[in-house]
């Protein structure tokens, strides 16, 4: 066994020729498999292989996009439910019989027209009643009036007592009262025979009635309800860091005060609209805000309780840098992208993140303008090697 391997580290000693002899001869001894494994072994550490004699690998294919400055906004889209700028339940006022309904359901309706009439017999005779009780709260009250100022003249002369003149005072200011209480009893009936004819309290679009010809109604119950669709509101709410962002552009003077709508089948509405009031607290539970937006409907094309997006416009850029998503990758010191220099060389460019806008990302800090930006092939590619870039 020591022989053998003496023979063996001699062979390792000459030329991979004479080694190849050796292996072929020392197979049929004992230790034959040993031997192979070395002879593979250094078949394999000595001199090139064929791939290795041609040449390194090509450097990675890129396509570049010159880096340029545009105006850009940051705009969010936030879900919205659209409402009437006032919507009106109409009730009646008075009890009785409903005996008609004067309007078409889904009229616009002006200000004052008659909507329903309730039956006014009985407020009538109640009115009838009212002014009988006046004229003779009237005529009761002249002649307390007359004996009042006979009795206080008489007084002044101690012709009559004073317990007349007292009794007389007495009797004048209680016909006084009940003039007056007969003058307001008058009133209301005016007002309650007035109240069956039930007015539109707005001018808007009608609804479906709520209740029918013939039936009995009583005071405060829901007839219909009116809606005033020109302008149109839209409440939605908004994220306390996006407000933040909205609050510091105006105070900052952007130029962010159009909303936009998109409506349920995804088309924009005609108008741009702005907010008209935001709320005064954030609601704890959601970290949101409400907010109301208002918008002009003159053809009528929006309706309440529609459901929308509204597009609000956060922040304003004049000149910014806006790169594909696709071409930020993750770097030692946060994102970065890769620029090609005049060299062809690859360049890890450290960057500054702004928002998404239109699927596009805003790069705040970390490229200039005109810089060969590595938009395809980015991923094959490592700082300080050389690309080739394939634009025609």
């Amino acid at each position: 066994m020591c022989r053998t391997t003496h023979n063996i580290f001699y062979y390792l000693s000459i030329s991979r020729r004479t080694l190849c002899m050796a292996v072929s001869i020392m197979s049929r001894i004992k230790y034959g498999s040993l031997v192979t494994g070395l002879a593979v072994f250094l078949s394999a550490c000595g001199g090139e292989t064929p791939q290795q004699t041609g040449g390194g690998m090509p450097p990675p294919l890129v396509t570049v996009e010159a880096v340029k400055l545009q105006p850009t906004q940051y705009t969010i889209e936030l879900p919205g439910r659209l409402e009437g700028s006032r919507e009106v339940q109409v009730s009646a006022q008075v009890s009785g019989i409903l005996l008609e309904r004067r309007y078409h359901e889904g009229d616009y309706i002006k200000q004052g027209e008659t909507l329903f009439l309730i039956d006014p017999e009985p407020y009538e005779l109640a009115l009838e009643n009212a002014k009988a009780e006046l004229a003779s709260a009237q005529t009761l009250y002249a002649q307390a009036e007359r004996d009042w100022l006979r009795i206080k003249d008489l007084y002044q002369t101690d012709t009559v007592s004073e317990r007349e003149y007292e009794q007389a005072r007495a009797t004048f200011e209680n016909s006084e009262a009940r003039l007056a209480q007969a003058e307001a009893g008058k009133r209301n009936a005016e007002r309650n025979l007035r109240f069956t004819r039930v007015e539109a309290p707005i001018s808007g679009y009608t609804g479906s009635e709520q209740a029918s010809e013939g039936n009995l109604i009583q005071a405060g119950q829901s007839l219909t309800y009116l809606v005033q669709t020109d302008p149109m509101y839209v409440q939605f709410s908004m994220g306390e860091k996006d407000l933040s962002i909205y609050r510091t552009s105006l105070r900052n003077g952007d130029d962010i005060e159009d909303i936009a709508l998109v409506t349920a089948g995804g088309e924009r509405y005609e108008h741009t609209g702005s907010i008209n009031f935001i709320d005064n607290r954030i609601n704890a539970s959601t970290s949101r805000i409400g907010m109301r937006g208002v918008f002009k409907n003159p053809n009528q094309v929006l309706s309440s309780g529609e459901f929308v997006r509204v597009v609000v416009t956060l922040r304003t850029y004049d000149d910014t840098i806006v790169v594909p998503q696709s071409v930020i990758s993750q770097g030692p010191n946060g994102p970065q992208v890769f620029v090609v220099n005049e060299q062809n060389l690859a360049q890890a460019r450290p960057v500054q993140l702004g928002p998404i806008v239109n699927g596009g990302q805003v790069i705040l800090e970390g490229l200039s303008q005109g810089e060969q930006l590595i938009v395809n092939g980015h991923v094959a590619v490592r700082h300080g090697a050389p690309v080739q870039v394939t634009n025609p």
